[in-house]
């Protein structure tokens, strides 16, 4: 089995790829465009709002709040999710970091 490379970056580059990794799927935007709008919601509002299977629909939230984008609060039998407004601040800023890089600009085609 091939062994990573991942911990050889530092750890800011680390995190902006895992933000990206759970951002990286049309159904987490969805969600994430869902939790913004609805506020809180639980996991059968999203499969109702999106054509995804309650299963899979729970995996994507398991991935986005393993990344720090959600969270969910247990109330009673289900999960009450919603955006994690501090950790949300924390990926915007290191995303806007990231987008804010200076590019020079080249005469030259590549």
């Amino acid at each position: 089995m091939a062994t990573t490379k991942f911990s050889e970056f530092n750890i800011k580059e680390q995190k902006l790829a895992e933000l990206c990794k759970a951002l990286a799927h049309p159904a987490r935007i969805a969600i994430i465009k869902f939790l913004i709008k609805k506020k809180e919601c639980i996991c059968s509002d999203v499969v109702k709002e999106l054509p995804l299977s309650q299963s899979t629909v729970s995996q994507h939230l398991k991935e986005l709040k393993n990344a720090g984008l959600i969270k969910g609060d247990i109330d009673g039998p289900r999960v009450c999710y919603c955006i994690d407004l501090e950790k949300w601040n924390e990926a915007k800023k290191i995303i806007d970091i990231f987008f804010s890089q200076k590019v020079i600009e080249s005469n030259k085609s590549c």
